[in-house]
């Protein structure tokens, strides 16, 4: 009889009790392991990116390089002509004028935003929280047809206007290999201001010990990469304002 009542309280805890679930630094700590691990995360000094973007119906062949202390540039092909779209040396911010075609510096918000912004190399999760940012594990969800866990990014804040913004995004990870395979992110300014891009994550291979998705897309632009670089040769003079002569 006591061996009975043991057994019916023993049932009755395991169905109380809650079972330990995921954390977000669990999470975390998974994709970055199956993704190469944490150490060869760290030596990434520079990254190359090259490949397609489609868009509106065009083709552009384009090039991504960033850099470990803040450094950034994109270089196009449009119609035949090769030219450096954008770029960020670490202190100043400019891109080309679409009408017509012309180099001009950011203004100070977008610059200070963009030194924000390189924070997130090589990874926005690599030792976060040595960058201040905060996670949340929301719980799971399932995304056509896959199972995943649901995590809030909340990094540093933006200036919009002149008023900081919260800069939170929501990824969520395949419940298989801890990769995000989604990711949220709301519009902060424009005339899309409020609206919510979704982007869609895939086709993850391995370049140099580290794991990249090689498929980036959401509703207005996708992004094919050929080809991913680690530790790339920089040539700094390509980061500059070309002032005019």
């Amino acid at each position: 009889m006591n061996t009975l009542k043991s057994i019916i309280v023993l049932l009755i805890l395991a169905i109380i009790t809650p079972v330990k679930g995921q954390t977000a630094d669990e999470i975390i700590a998974n994709y970055l392991e199956n993704t190469g691990g944490k150490d060869n995360w760290e030596k990434l000094e520079g990254l190359e990116m090259i490949g397609v973007m489609k868009m509106q119906g065009m083709e552009i062949p384009f090039e991504q390089v960033s850099t470990k202390d803040g450094k950034q540039l994109v270089t196009i092909d449009l119609q035949g002509n090769r030219m450096i779209w954008s770029a960020f040396d670490g202190e100043t911010s400019w891109q080309r004028n679409q009408m017509t075609m012309e180099p001009e510096k950011s203004d100070n918000e977008a610059t200070e935003n963009m030194k924000k912004q390189t924070k997130d190399f090589p990874d926005p999760f690599l030792n976060y929280k040595e960058k201040g940012y905060t996670v949340e594990f929301i719980g799971k969800e399932t995304i056509d047809g896959t199972e995943t866990y649901k995590v809030k990014l909340t990094k540093d804040p933006i200036i919009v206007n002149g008023q900081s913004q919260p800069n939170i995004s929501h990824y969520y990870f395949d419940t298989e290999n801890y990769v995000p395979i989604i990711i949220e992110s709301q519009v902060n300014e424009g005339p899309m201001k409020g609206q919510t891009i979704k982007s869609s994550i895939s086709d993850y291979q391995e370049v140099n010990g580290v794991y990249f998705p090689f498929t980036v897309g959401n509703q207005f632009q996708t992004m094919n990469f050929k080809e991913i670089k680690t530790n790339p040769e920089v040539d700094d003079a390509k980061f500059a304002f070309p002032e005019k002569k």
